[in-house]
């Protein structure tokens, strides 16, 4: 039985970083679209039975009409394939949301806030969804799976969680699953995929990659299983990546000179870039002026995480306007006054000016 297993798709998020740089934000959007009907695409071609949605389909807050009858269209061109929606914290199946209130394609199958089954000759699937942006779990045990079938459960939430944060979606313990032996566990919420951890319950990671916390390749999970019996890959759908490139500028000693350095990175126009400012800094650096004069635009941001070049102990302990002046800053830190980034700048600025 070969199924396609995605998640956390996030139809319309805002895109908040990159819609500050431009139009990178709807450009996202628009790429959303495109590796959606990649996957549809992929389900036609290969005539897969099953697509497994494991929540977060869509942004409740965000998301148009126009993108749901978008959604659904595409749906339309696979009758064939059974889709099963577990909707998750961000798409949850309230009274007024889509899930709710809109036509469907006959093959859609979303779950509502009770586990639900569904069963053909030779595989059962079960399924929940979040009825609210938050949830404190699912009763696992109360599924009574048949061991003759091929047996998938459809959710979303959180493996194992000892965070607070975490606990409020749906907190999941792998030892209840193994226990309910699961031929396999199609999950959604965590954004970076654990197909190659050697296990049968899987996150495929977010599908399109919506920030520079989710780093590496996105996709999908493509399965094929029989009874005892699973093979899965992984399969790169989104063209972008969203890296992260530090620059040592301990040897840089003007912010023209840094700006000529970042200009000149050798980078893939296809993805969006993060730079990382480390080593030991000899001047100022107003990020804000920095970013400004950047000319490419896949440059997004800009991270200053270097220290200042000065040793403030043994400058505080010369005889100097400079080692009077660090030892008086560091005095003033030490009252707890201020905070230590407030005296570094301040130091730093004061300096410069010495």
């Amino acid at each position: 039985m070969k199924f396609v297993h995605i998640a956390d798709m996030h139809f319309d998020a805002p895109f908040t970083i990159l819609s500050q740089n431009k139009n990178l934000g709807d450009l996202r959007r628009i790429e959303q679209r495109q590796v959606f009907k990649k996957v549809i695409d992929y389900i036609k071609q290969e005539n897969i039975p099953y697509l497994f949605i494991s929540g977060d389909l869509y942004e409740n807050e965000y998301i148009k009409k126009t993108t749901i009858e978008y959604i659904n269209n595409l749906f339309k061109e696979i009758p064939n394939t059974k889709i099963f929606i577990s909707p998750g914290n961000h798409d949850p199946i309230l009274k007024n949301s889509y899930y709710n209130n809109f036509n469907w394609a006959e093959n859609v199958k979303i779950f509502k806030n009770e586990i639900e089954k569904y069963e053909d000759e030779f595989v059962s699937i079960y399924g929940y969804g979040f009825s609210d942006f938050t949830n404190f779990g699912v009763d696992i045990n109360s599924i009574n799976v048949d061991t003759t079938k091929i047996n998938i459960l459809v959710m979303h939430g959180s493996i194992d969680t000892s965070k607070t944060l975490e606990i409020q979606y749906n907190p999941i313990k792998t030892s209840e699953l193994k226990e309910k032996n699961f031929d396999y566990v199609a999950l959604g919420h965590i954004h970076k995929t654990n197909y190659k951890d050697n296990t049968n319950i899987i996150y495929p990671g977010s599908t399109i990659s919506l920030g520079f916390d989710e780093l590496g390749e996105h996709g999908m999970i493509v399965g094929d299983i029989e009874k005892n019996k699973l093979q899965i890959e992984f399969k790169k759908l989104d063209n972008r990546e969203f890296i992260e490139k530090e620059i040592d500028i301990s040897n840089i000693f003007s912010k023209e000179e840094l700006v000529q350095i970042i200009n000149e990175e050798n980078l893939n126009e296809t993805n969006m870039y993060k730079i990382i400012l480390v080593g030991k800094r000899n001047f100022e650096i107003n990020i804000n002026q920095i970013q400004k004069s950047i000319v490419q635009d896949n440059i997004i941001k800009i991270k200053d995480r270097t220290k200042l070049a000065y040793n403030l102990e043994e400058l505080s302990k010369e005889q100097s306007l400079k080692g009077i002046f660090v030892k008086t800053m560091l005095e003033k830190l030490n009252s707890g006054n201020f905070e230590y980034s407030e005296i570094e700048k301040a130091i730093e600025i004061g300096l410069e000016v010495l």
